[in-house]
């Protein structure tokens, strides 16, 4: 068996592995809470694993590596450190995230804002996933390429097929358990070849491995060798546009309560902070092995390390299998990616789009068919742009920077100032942009090939494509449009700030449940899951006839003021409590005869919630009747 057919045997069999995983959770799919947010059953380990690997792109290690070696820990600020940081400030803001009842970004800003930004968001956050999958798909390309002079086309193929079908089947369940599969393959890879590589510089050298940590001139590690301000800069360009990506954000859905999701998110950081603490290593003996790469300087010597470790593998005439192994352990890194990408960008086809504008009566079992057919476009439009976006990296940045640019204030403001208003945020998104979007073409137009990018030729400040002046002019309209208009309505406030949503239930005087209303034999078909400190309730209401949805949810909400739609109308909730979460939520069933209610109940609530489902059902029958 020559070494190619050795690679496919492997290759093969780890994708069969993946596909069975995705197989297993095939069967599990009953709603979209549970394609898209794994039923929100995730643990610490789950989380972490899963954020860590979802961020450790094939393209994105390798060009770290080129970084490391051609500009020392100084180098970090461009996509270690914040990949680092923002994980841990995501377990940070975990708290207000997980007790918001969304499963997407797009529906929380129309939840906190109106419908303004649904559809804008749901777009720009496609287009994001797709260029990050992109930088994998692209990054395990040059893997292919170097080791058995495969054609890219091969290599996304290889890369598009596999995910496609453990994702369309077991959705953000597989993903996460798979990503656990990924993660530890990856890492045992950097970490092994971290040590072969040092060895082999030790040799070159004549030095003991330990003396080459300290031969590297003083500068090298120092992280802040850029300056302070250029430290800033950075951070400010990117970070922000990392903690609010959607795909972390829907880990913390995912995960099973509040102290898994923060843990998580910060085991993640820890764990990402060792993969690059190996790819550093490997720099350092890369650079002893090939001292001509670090003296062609940056960003010349860019097109040789990028694939230095690449071609370190390939010199030293591993065995077939050895040389199987490292090229399926890349295979991980970009499968661990794409597959989270694909599954936040598709939730945003699937439920921001399709449910939300063209069909919001749609039967679960529909909604789980729309679900796979999203997850195959975004992969297919992923697969299709790697041949037309040359540079990993910058794919990554400015993805990151659109984003940043756009919907960071509205976002992150709605969740912690009362007085942001949608008008504040639509104004925030188009001006952000718009500024962005014009500041990416002129840098790239006016950029000669392998030069400074030419804004951060004018000034520093423009680094980034400019990312820091489209964030301030966003920032700076969305407070004063959001000052200048008035307040957003009660009920918004009340899904994101407890005292509006207490003074709001107090206001409906519907606190505590209609006793009367209950209906003792509904209550005993009440459904439980358990899931970390909560009880995920649900009521399967099945009726006579075919329900008209649109004319179904007015008459919910003509029938009291308890009964709320404020994401369109594929869903409406019942709030008769502060705790949102604990509310009612209605849905469609599995077929268009068949309603869903849910709701989530803490051990001291079980009871009170229970009865709001009895009085749900009760509500529901009544307003079919009439």
């Amino acid at each position: 068996m020559n070494p190619y057919q050795l690679f496919l045997c492997l290759l093969l069999s780890y994708i069969t592995l993946l596909i069975s995983v995705g197989w297993y959770f095939n069967k599990r799919q009953q709603t979209q809470t549970d394609f898209w947010l794994a039923g929100k059953k995730a643990g610490v380990l789950s989380i972490g694993c899963s954020a860590a690997a979802s961020w450790l792109t094939a393209g994105g290690i390798l060009a770290v590596i080129g970084f490391f070696m051609l500009l020392g820990m100084g180098s970090v600020w461009g996509f270690v450190a914040p990949n680092i940081i923002a994980l841990f400030a995501i377990g940070l803001f975990v708290r207000k995230i997980k007790a918001l009842p969304s499963i997407t970004q797009p529906e929380l800003l129309e939840l906190r804002y109106g419908s303004y930004l649904r559809l804008p968001v749901a777009i720009i956050i496609t287009v994001v996933m797709i260029l990050f999958a992109v930088a994998d798909i692209k990054g395990f390309a040059m893997v292919l390429s170097t080791f058995y002079n495969i054609s890219p086309l091969v290599s996304a193929l290889i890369v598009a097929i596999a995910v496609s079908i453990y994702v369309t089947m077991g959705g953000l369940s597989a993903v996460i358990a798979t990503d656990i599969i990924q993660f530890f393959c990856l890492t045992l890879f950097v970490l092994i070849m971290a040590a072969m590589v040092m060895t082999s510089a030790g040799t070159i050298s004549a030095m003991p491995v330990a003396d080459l940590l300290t031969s590297m001139p003083d500068n090298w590690w120092n992280p802040c060798s850029i300056g302070i301000p250029m430290v800033l800069i950075f951070s400010f360009a990117i970070i922000p546009g990392w903690i609010t990506e959607q795909d972390q954000w829907q880990k913390v859905w995912a995960a099973k309560d509040e102290k898994s999701a923060r843990n998580g998110m910060f085991l993640g950081s820890f764990l990402v902070a060792v993969v690059f603490a190996g790819c550093a290593l490997l720099a350092l003996g890369l650079n002893t092995i090939y001292p001509d790469i670090a003296g062609a300087g940056f960003p010349m010597g860019m097109a040789k390390a990028e694939p230095a470790l690449l071609t370190f593998i390939m010199e030293h005439s591993f065995s077939g299998f050895t040389l199987a192994l490292c090229a399926v352990g890349l295979a991980t890194a970009a499968m661990s990616c794409t597959d989270t990408f694909a599954t936040s960008g598709a939730s945003c086809i699937s439920r921001d789009i399709f449910q939300r504008y063209l069909h919001p009566g749609a039967t679960m079992k529909q909604m789980l068919l729309v679900n796979r057919v999203s997850v195959l476009i975004i992969i297919a439009f992923a697969t299709l742009g790697s041949f037309f976006i040359n540079s990993i990296i910058d794919a990554i940045h400015i993805a990151t920077f659109i984003a940043s640019a756009s919907y960071f204030f509205a976002l992150m403001g709605g969740l912690y100032w009362k007085r942001a208003t949608g008008q504040g945020a639509v104004a925030s998104l188009v001006t952000g942009f718009m500024a962005q979007s014009a500041l990416v073409i002129v840098d790239l137009a006016k950029t000669p090939p392998m030069a400074p990018p030419y804004l951060e030729s004018i000034h520093p400040v423009l680094m980034g494509h400019g990312v820091i002046v489209s964030m301030a002019l966003s920032g700076l309209v969305f407070v004063g449009v959001s000052l200048a208009t008035a307040p957003t309505s009660q009920v918004r406030l009340a899904l994101f700030f407890r005292k509006e949503a207490e003074r709001m239930t107090t206001d409906m005087e519907m606190v505590k449940p209609a006793r009367a209303m209950e209906n003792p034999e509904i209550m005993d078909t009440i459904q439980e899951r358990a899931r970390g400190n909560s009880t995920i309730l649900h009521l399967s209401c099945d009726l006579l006839g075919t329900l008209e949805w649109k004319n179904f949810v007015k008459g919910l909400q003509n029938s009291g003021e308890h009964w709320v739609s404020v994401s369109g109308l594929e869903s409406v909730r019942r709030i008769t409590h502060p705790d949102i979460l604990s509310c009612v939520s209605v849905t469609r069933g599995e077929t268009s005869a068949t309603l869903w209610l849910e709701a989530e109940a803490k051990p001291d609530s079980m009871e009170r919630v229970k009865q709001e489902l009895s009085c749900a059902y009760t509500e529901i029958l009544t307003v079919v009747k009439g």
